[in-house]
């Protein structure tokens, strides 16, 4: 069996610029009582902090056209890092999935996966880390990947997904939060992912600066049902735990 090889495990999101930064709204209900209470509302500004990028290394899998939009200025949709509620433990699901198809690369966890098809997607395709990216920010009560990096913005067109999951842990850390543990499972029916298993949580790990014993990562067939056991389309779930540092 063919090597699995780390794709873009060092990309980081390129330059934020403070001034393209715009505030918006977050309304809170108003519920009625007795008397003496009234409804406020607050907004959320946002502070994003300055980041230097790293080139994306040439391959075949990522288009001309992603490679030159990551080493561009990439500015995500702006986002309030701040929970409305500070918790000493805060929990995050995740769920992706994507069609496979012939002619694309097959990439898990920012590992290159050997198979005769990928994921086709406006980005790379990762359905790991896309999960894992929507587990983290649905925990700090954040807008989800497709609000943040949209599909119909040319800038994301073949973009590794390691520039989601770092916006994520910058996210995660300005609010406050640390990882406390993670646990994750893909279906497929496709290739097997023993023999990758080990290679994808330790890149997934490095990428969100934790230690892999707290890196869970399971993957299930789904018994040859539907499109997930035709081996026409992927799947992830992922939980996380964050803990007030």
């Amino acid at each position: 069996m063919a090597a699995a090889t780390p794709v873009c495990a060092s990309t980081i999101p390129a330059q934020y610029s403070s001034n393209s930064v715009k505030s918006f709204h977050h309304s809170h209900f108003t519920v009625a009582v007795p008397r003496n209470l009234f409804s406020s509302s607050s907004s959320s500004h946002v502070s994003l902090r300055q980041s230097k990028t790293t080139p994306l290394s040439a391959l075949p899998s990522v288009s001309a056209a992603g490679t030159a939009a990551l080493e561009a200025e990439q500015t995500p949709s702006e986002v309030s890092a701040t929970p409305s509620k500070i918790l000493p433990f805060r929990v995050g699901h995740g769920f992706d999935l994507h069609r496979l198809e012939p002619g694309y690369p097959l990439i898990i966890g920012g590992i290159n996966i050997p198979h005769e098809k990928g994921c086709e997607a406006h980005s790379d395709g990762d359905v790991l880390l896309h999960c894992v990216v929507d587990a983290i920010l649905g925990a700090l009560g954040l807008p989800d990947i497709g609000q943040i990096f949209p599909d119909s913005d040319p800038k994301w067109k073949g973009a590794a997904s390691s520039v989601f999951i770092k916006e994520a842990v910058r996210l995660m850390h300005e609010a406050g939060y640390e990882l406390g543990n993670l646990d994750a499972t893909l279906i497929l029916q496709r290739p097997k992912l023993s023999p990758h298993k080990e290679a994808i949580r330790a890149n997934l790990s490095e990428l969100l600066g934790a230690d892999p014993a707290v890196v869970n990562l399971k993957a299930k067939t789904h018994e040859k049902v539907d499109s997930l056991g035709e081996n026409r389309s992927i799947a992830a779930h992922t939980v996380v735990l964050l803990m007030k540092k």
